[in-house]
């Protein structure tokens, strides 16, 4: 999640199993820039995820408006930081309690590879809809100042999608400067399918019997987490069928 700190707005989020530094970088930094402009400085906490956008933000550093700042600064206190109360109340508790409370009654085993690819895919799915929500809302609320009028003019350097590689050449560029790799791709749980028609059909066979998942997300977090969890139990007997 990546918040404006004039306007405090959310410009940009991602929601993954495990942090990873291609994805925060494709999905939350480079969209970001895209769509607002070049940030004079970039404030992230001391977590090795964000290797990949600290080097693309010291590579663009000169197209910045204010020069005279640091192109990024590691603090343990950010914006963010202040939101995740309001996302963990809203979003991620009700979504985990719900699925404790398959542990606990034994209804799932997190030490099956298959199990934890079908949970980690679905939470994923379902928080993205919580995440949307409690961003549309921030945005737009008084605090003072309503962030989406304070962003509308983005950042006073604007620059173009040359200069912002996606995250695979990006990451390419990473390692031949630094000389390290980055993990290129981070899954909770190995992929079941033995090929990508399997995994298509399992989805669409899925999708027949659960449409609009947002109707989900809005009873496990109204305290009915059943539907949540059947539908979860149909994910993964569905994707033992074509596994």
């Amino acid at each position: 999640m990546a918040v404006d700190g004039y306007s405090k707005k959310v410009v940009s989020h991602a929601t993954m199993p495990i942090k990873n530094n291609l994805i925060i970088y494709e999905h939350v930094y480079r969209p970001a820039v895209l769509q607002y402009g070049m940030w004079d400085q970039v404030t992230v906490d001391h977590g090795r995820e964000f290797y990949l956008t600290l080097y693309m933000q010291e590579m663009l550093s000169p197209y910045r408006f204010n020069l005279e700042r640091k192109p990024y600064l590691q603090t343990q206190s950010t914006n963010v930081k202040r939101m995740w109360p309001e996302v963990n109340s809203l979003v991620n508790y009700p979504i985990k309690a719900a699925l404790i409370q398959l542990l606990d009654q034994d209804t799932i085993d997190m030490d099956n590879s298959l199990t934890k690819y079908c949970v980690s895919n679905f939470t994923v799915e379902v928080c993205k809809i919580g995440i949307k929500r409690v961003t549309q809302a921030w945005n737009a609320h008084k605090i003072p100042g309503i962030p989406n009028i304070l962003a509308s003019g983005g950042c006073p350097t604007k620059i173009t999608q040359d200069l912002l590689p996606h995250a695979a050449q990006a990451a390419d560029y990473y390692q031949h400067d630094i000389g390290s790799s980055l993990t290129r791709l981070s899954c909770f749980g190995a992929d079941p399918f033995s090929t990508e028609l399997h995994k298509i059909a399992a989805e669409d066979q899925f999708a027949e019997n659960y449409a609009d998942i947002s109707v989900l997300f809005d009873c496990v977090v109204n305290h009915n987490p059943v539907p949540f969890q059947e539908a979860l139990l149909k994910l993964i007997d569905i994707t033992r069928q074509y596994a």
